[in-house]
């Protein structure tokens, strides 16, 4: 006997869409769609729930979303009811994420208790390696999702996977002021970090709550807590284009993504606190024109739109943030257990401090 599974999906500025169904032999059975969302006609209901019927529960979003658009396109052009379909409130995406929450495929933020890590100041490379650690642990089921802020003493240049070493970074420049260069294993844009110049946090979370989103929706939406914790310290932030966090005085920040198989996702954002310009860019091979929208038009001056906006210390800056997501989602407190440390400075030894790794695309 089957047991009856129930899922819910709110519509961002919209309704609430509700499935109850049942699993036969990894097929959904016995589907009903129901919430307080206005469709018509009213014979599109039946249609809707008829259009899940006996697919495999491993349907994606997009295919389920695109069965219920068929199946309501086929019902009209057959006369079994009247067009158009009006959906208000809702759309044949959010009765997917509906189903998905149903599997236990999809999963939203309250579904969690999130870990905010104190990790200590460890040196860039071992960030880096951390970040790989603690997605293959959440992966294999040993840790739940994570939040954490870096902390480290020596300055870095940080680039993503797939950039050119040689084209990024000046090597001369970077060995004469003592800077080292870290390859991460995500993508996206280097990031040049000195302490105290810069915010960087790694968040480590199940592929579930981005289920069904595209990169770049997901993007956005692991940002949203961030653009609030922003508004709580004075800055006006928005999201700009696939990954930067900007304000009306320029970028702010960058995010960058890494998708682990095994579901998890690690998303970290480097956000500008005050940056010594001059100096990076002796060290990354970067124009003024980029260098303009991260808040200065001279490379003779800082980039500080986080402390100039805020005039707060940066461990001000940490702090606020660190309760704004407490305040948002079910959080803990946690350190770095003695394996987690141990393996994170393994792998730094191994991977992220080997020349063939840093230089794996010249």
């Amino acid at each position: 006997m089957s047991e009856r599974v129930h899922g819910e999906y709110k519509v961002p500025g919209g309704k609430l869409v509700a499935a109850d169904l049942e699993v036969v032999d990894d097929h959904l059975a016995q589907v009903r769609v129901s919430g307080d969302f206005f469709l018509e006609p009213d014979e599109a209901l039946a249609v809707i729930d008829n259009a899940l019927e006996g697919l495999n529960v491993a349907t994606v979003p997009s295919e389920l979303a695109a069965r219920v658009d068929d199946q309501l396109a086929r019902a009209g052009a057959e006369g079994a009811i009247s067009l158009p379909v009006t959906m208000v409130g809702f759309d044949s995406r959010a009765v997917a994420m509906a189903v998905r929450r149903a599997l236990g495929r999809s999963t939203n933020w309250s579904d969690h208790t999130f870990t905010l890590l104190e990790t200590g100041i460890l040196d860039p490379a071992e960030h880096a390696a951390l970040d790989e650690v603690l997605s293959r642990e959440l992966a294999a089921g040993r840790r739940g999702p994570t939040l954490r802020f870096w902390e480290w003493r020596n300055p870095a240049v940080v680039i993503g996977s797939f950039q050119s070493l040689g084209n990024e970074v000046d090597a001369e420049a970077a060995a004469a002021l003592g800077i080292q260069v870290v390859r991460r294993v995500s993508g996206g844009g280097a990031m040049f970090m000195e302490a105290g110049n810069c915010i960087t946090f790694s968040l480590v979370v199940p592929e579930t709550l981005v289920d069904g989103m595209s990169y770049e929706a997901s993007y956005a939406f692991l940002d949203e807590w961030v653009l609030t914790a922003l508004g709580e310290v004075g800055v006006e932030a928005h999201y700009a284009g696939l990954n930067d966090i900007a304000s009306p005085v320029g970028k702010l920040a960058g995010a960058a993504q890494k998708r682990f198989v095994g579901g998890a996702v690690l998303h970290h954002v480097t956000m500008a606190y005050d940056i010594d310009a001059d100096k990076m860019l002796q060290v990354l091979r970067i124009g003024r024109e980029k260098l303009s929208d991260k808040g200065t038009k001279s490379a003779n001056k800082r980039v500080d739109p986080v402390r100039s906006q805020t005039h707060l210390p940066r461990e001000d800056v940490i702090a606020s943030f660190q309760a704004t997501f407490r305040r948002e989602y079910r959080t803990v407190d946690d350190t770095l257990t003695a394996e987690e440390l141990g393996a994170a400075r393994e792998l730094a030894r191994t991977k992220f401090l080997d020349p063939a790794w840093t230089a794996r695309v010249p």
